[in-house]
């Protein structure tokens, strides 16, 4: 079994930065990808970056480009995402999710395991 933690959310005020962290334990050498997403109030669960392997392949999100930053620190299993220059719209709970074979990075059902989430709140 694998276990994905977040952490690192709170709130923020319009152009400010927040780095989450992903902490996996367990089966972790099993992890092939792991994927942030955000699900705001109302709305579904968005797709906001993706790592695949040791981070040679990632991935974003049109609205998050630029701006976001996924990374991984395999020697302490953690996947961060730096969010800077960060706008209202960007409030919502983030989650992390990892799987064993991910068929596409962008894709919610493709991951396994999901960690119980971290809000982000962006102030104007």
């Amino acid at each position: 079994q694998i276990q994905v933690v977040e952490s690192g959310g709170g709130l923020v005020q319009a152009g400010g930065s927040l780095r989450l962290s992903c902490a996996a334990s367990g089966r972790t050498f099993s992890i092939t990808a792991t994927g942030w997403f955000r699900q705001a109030p109302g709305k579904g669960r968005e797709f906001v970056a993706g790592v695949r392997g040791s981070g040679g392949i990632r991935v974003y999100a049109d609205s998050v480009k630029g701006r976001f930053t996924i990374s991984r620190d395999n020697a302490k299993n953690t996947v961060y995402l730096q969010m800077n220059n960060l706008k209202p719209e960007d409030t919502a709970v983030y989650y992390c999710a990892a799987g064993v074979t991910v068929s596409s990075l962008l894709q919610p059902g493709s991951y396994d395991y999901w960690g119980q989430g971290t809000q982000v709140t962006v102030s104007s």
